[in-house]
């Protein structure tokens, strides 16, 4: 049964917008940086003495990629752990929820100082032997940590209220935020043991050597679940916000919870389909990986099975006609509805770019080329961030007393259409360009005036434009924020759905916790132990650290 929300706690409220603000922050510094980094790969700039190329690159992934997401999404869930699980979070949460705010805001700072020293331009992958400063590496242990903190938070929270309703269904939204952060926890695990183990010992001078094809592996470990880690809470929205939106109600609480569970299993052991040019790794365990990489496929068709229906239904339940008549009773002018939406379209073609990336014979083609960062892009940068604007519309009114005014649904909804527009010319033209094999990663060069290189400039003026068009859709979105700030005071609804009348009953085994982390404790020891171990006892000679800008 939905419960109506009136208002939001201050303390909680402070918490969620002081996430959601740095979130939009970073947003807007990576912006620029991306910008900057588009006209200079379509040679259409020449940056200025004391700033490179790589430099903005590797800023626009840090900030982008993983501050802008990790920030946006512990404000998300925390906002919607708050309101599901009493209409407030207990003391003890909050209290970490600021602890790791701190810790994590102390890391993007001391990060985004040394890029912008030019001590860290390692690219957001940070690969190894690339050498930063070892002080960067001490800030993505303060950045992993603080997220940690968060986490407890979350579980905490999440567990005194099952004890205290012993025997009752918990929240969705709870239920898919401890998913999340669980994933995000396990993920985050392997990266923490790369960096503290290998990186930072090496970059102290403490050891000579590292093992790159290890720390590679370590990072995709991470690096693969961290893609889930910006999806799932983009699925909530869908999920638990969208129908409510629209009027209607979700298709299955059954169903949805399913998905997260198997997202969750399936995400984390599929590292090595990143991996799948990289020597020193068996090819049997990159098959096993791929085969665990295309399970994944199950629980987003389940997604977008549970959607569509809850849209249909709802439109025939107010009159839709005919095959596709229920289209037209979606809000369309509603921002909140039409911002995550354009972002469910786009993961369709994202997702059918991910299945090419995994499989061992197309990834020959388009592995280390433009096509994987117009993939990234479709996924992360529109599916997952046009649902997070959509989100913003209706949460920073509903935590902060103010109201979403029609003015307001129209600069969104113009906001999301230049997205889309910029994003169609960038990411086009990396995913055709990326065919033709232009690499990935590089500054401007035409290669002596190689044919080839010749061929591709074109797209690459083009991804500049589009990258333009995106920034400009960056400033629109900052300034929408602004104005969700100032908007007149009133009661605006957190928006959670109910539960069809006629769906199956939720099986109690879905929140059996101890169930589900032994199983992907298994299925990451099946994926993971054997080739760790073949390199842990045969590491080769290690590499010395390399500078090379």
């Amino acid at each position: 049964m939905i419960t109506q929300f009136k208002s939001f706690d201050r303390r909680d409220s402070a918490l969620v917008l002081a996430h959601i603000l740095f979130a939009f922050f970073a947003l807007l510094l990576g912006g620029v940086a991306g910008v900057l980094q588009g006209l200079v790969r379509g040679g259409m700039i020449t940056l200025p003495y004391g700033i490179g190329y790589y430099q903005l690159l590797t800023a626009h992934g840090i900030l982008m990629a993983l501050v802008f997401t990790t920030y946006f999404i512990i404000g998300f869930l925390y906002s919607g752990v708050a309101k599901t699980l009493g209409g407030h979070l207990l003391p003890v949460p909050r209290a970490l929820g600021w602890l790791g705010y701190g810790l994590m805001t102390t890391g993007t700072v001391i990060a985004t100082i040394l890029i912008l020293l030019n001590k860290a331009t390692v690219l957001y992958t940070f690969y190894a032997p690339m050498k930063a400063s070892p002080w960067f590496y001490v800030a993505l242990v303060f950045i992993v940590v603080g997220s940690w903190m968060s986490c407890f938070g979350i579980f905490i929270n999440y567990r005194y209220w099952k004890k205290t309703h012993n025997g009752k269904l918990s929240p969705l939204f709870a239920f898919m935020a401890v998913v999340t952060m669980l994933m995000w926890f396990i993920a985050t695990l392997g990266v923490a043991i790369e960096v503290l183990f290998m990186l930072i010992p090496w970059s102290f001078g403490w050891v000579e050597t590292v093992n790159v094809t290890l720390s590679r592996t370590l990072f995709w470990y991470f690096g693969h679940p961290l893609v889930y880690f910006w999806l799932l809470p983009a699925y909530i929205c869908w999920y638990v916000v969208i129908p409510k939106v629209i009027g209607g109600k979700m298709f299955s609480d059954a169903l949805a919870r399913l998905a997260f569970i198997l997202l969750l299993l399936f995400s984390i052991p599929v590292g090595f389909h990143h991996q799948l040019m990289e020597p020193g790794i068996s090819s049997v365990w990159k098959y096993v990986q791929v085969v665990l990489t295309f399970m994944v496929v199950v629980p987003s068709l389940m997604t977008a099975f549970s959607l569509f229906a809850t849209f249909e239904l709802h439109g025939r339940s107010i009159g839709a006609k005919g095959l596709f008549g229920w289209l037209k009773k979606l809000p369309w002018r509603d921002v909140r509805f039409f911002a995550p939406f354009m972002g469910m379209l786009v993961f369709i073609p994202a997702g059918a770019g991910g299945l090419i990336n995994a499989s061992h014979q197309m990834n020959m083609v388009v592995h280390n080329t433009l096509w994987v960062t117009g993939h990234f892009h479709l996924t992360v940068a529109t599916s997952v961030a046009l649902t997070f604007f959509g989100v913003t519309y209706w949460l920073i009114p509903a935590i902060t007393g103010r109201v979403l005014t029609p003015r307001m649904h129209k600069l969104g909804i113009v906001q999301t259409i230049i997205w889309l527009v910029g994003m169609f010319f960038m990411s086009g033209a990396m995913h055709t360009v990326g065919l033709f094999g232009s690499p990935r990663r590089t500054a401007y060069t035409t290669y002596q005036d190689h044919p080839d290189a010749i061929l591709w400039m074109p797209y690459h003026v083009v991804m500049a434009i589009g990258g333009t068009v995106l920034f400009i859709g960056v400033v629109m979105m900052i300034m929408n924020v602004v104005m969700l700030l100032r908007a007149p005071k009133g009661e605006t609804e957190y928006p959670v759905a109910e539960v069809r009348d006629t769906a199956e009953r939720t099986p109690a085994i879905f929140e059996r916790w101890g169930i589900w982390v032994g199983a992907i404790v298994v299925l990451i020891l099946i994926a993971y132990s054997i080739p760790v171990m073949e390199l842990l006892n045969n590491p080769g000679t290690g590499a010395k650290g390399i500078v090379t800008w």
